[in-house]
């Protein structure tokens, strides 16, 4: 019988952008890891494994969502060595593949070594998770496809000191970001020119990741993203919308509600054809090229802009690709049945990461 195991990496961004052998994940993303780890409860399949740190906290903690879950169990690192070899059929589903996990589960168990992606895979993938690849493989395609998309990028690997020939080819305002970061950091705002201390991180960035992405700076209005699942012949599907919301960068929210309701919250901004059409441009560029590479969820944000003197709106439909599992995509698992009021689905922290669902209450989708 075909078993998963699950696992909660949320350090993966930080080690696709680290890439060292050993690497250590700074002391939120471990924490973050331990307190929420029971996560993958919330999409896992009957009978799944979920990997965590303390089984009793895991349990304890996945409670709250009694109903919305279904039975699985959870198992730590040194039961991996003794459960591992027994099952046959056993995968392996993680936030996110990278090298450093790889290497986490090896110590965990030996056995787990043919289930794992190779060294060529994870190069591969860790290539696609680069900002150059979406910004060239779907950014700059689609939004010359209507007047209502806008978003531009340009991937920079020169000497960081001729950056701000190509900020001022935006207008003089832009935005760098390294080509691999997380939850907000890895990203530099430009108003004129690049002070000292900015001169210094982009030099930095470009020595370490072999570039930087330069951007214009837009005014933003909303934040908003479209899940998307890779099946393992390439074919790539639309799941659903995700509207969530940051707090300086970092995720603090989604909104758990019915498609239709997204697509309202949505409309003063962007209609449903202009998203029908960004979701089908995506599917057909990306249809094929995760063949080999990459089988499961991924997400696309994406942004709503205003336009030039504050005229109407734009839609930028790439901002950044996350080939991995998303907070979207666990929004998605967790969406109302019908006739159920929607919520909003947070992670808290006072000290500790909290997971929590309350009523929706408001006009938006603010969490």
């Amino acid at each position: 019988m075909s078993l998963k195991l699950h696992v909660f990496n949320p350090e993966h961004d930080i080690a696709l952008a680290t890439n060292v052998v050993q690497f250590t994940p700074p002391h939120a993303a471990r924490s973050l890891r331990a307190e929420l780890g029971f996560l993958p409860a919330l999409w896992a399949d009957e009978g799944d494994w979920v990997l965590v740190d303390d089984a009793v906290a895991a349990r304890s903690a996945v409670r709250k969502f009694s109903g919305r879950t279904g039975r699985v169990s959870f198992v730590t690192p040194s039961d991996l060595a003794n459960l591992a070899p027994a099952h046959s059929e056993l995968t392996v589903s993680p936030w996110g593949w990278d090298s450093a996990l790889c290497r986490r589960l090896l110590a965990c168990c030996q056995g787990l070594r043919p289930v794992l992606p190779s060294p060529e895979i994870l190069t591969a993938i860790r290539l696609m998770s680069n900002r150059r690849f979406a910004a060239k493989v779907l950014l700059h395609e689609i939004t010359g496809s209507d007047s209502r998309l806008v978003g531009r990028s340009r991937y920079y690997d020169g000497n960081a000191t001729l950056i701000d020939a190509v900020v001022a080819d935006f207008g003089g305002r832009a935005v760098l970001k390294a080509p691999w970061s997380s939850s907000g950091r890895g990203i530099r705002y430009v108003e004129g020119g690049l002070t000292d201390y900015q001169l210094r991180w982009a030099a930095n960035i470009i020595q370490r990741q072999g570039g930087i992405m330069v951007e214009p700076y837009y005014n933003k209005v909303k934040d908003f993203a479209m899940e998307f699942w890779a099946e393992a012949d390439g074919t790539v599907s639309y799941r659903g919308l995700s509207l969530f919301t940051t707090v300086n960068g970092a995720y603090s929210g989604n909104l758990l509600a019915p498609e239709a309701l997204k697509e309202q919250l949505l409309a003063p901004y962007v209609g449903s054809d202009l998203l029908c059409k960004v979701r089908d441009e995506i599917v057909r560029r990306l249809n094929g090229r995760l063949r080999g590479v990459y089988c499961g969820p991924f997400g696309i944000d994406m942004m709503i802009v205003e336009g030039e003197q504050r005229q109407g709106f734009l839609l930028h439909p790439c901002v950044e690709m996350n080939l991995r599992r998303t907070m979207g995509h666990a929004a998605l698992a967790l969406t109302p049945a019908e006739g159920e009021r929607p919520k909003v689905m947070t992670i808290s922290f006072d000290g500790h990461y909290h997971l929590g669902l309350r009523p929706w209450l408001y006009g938006g989708y603010e969490a």
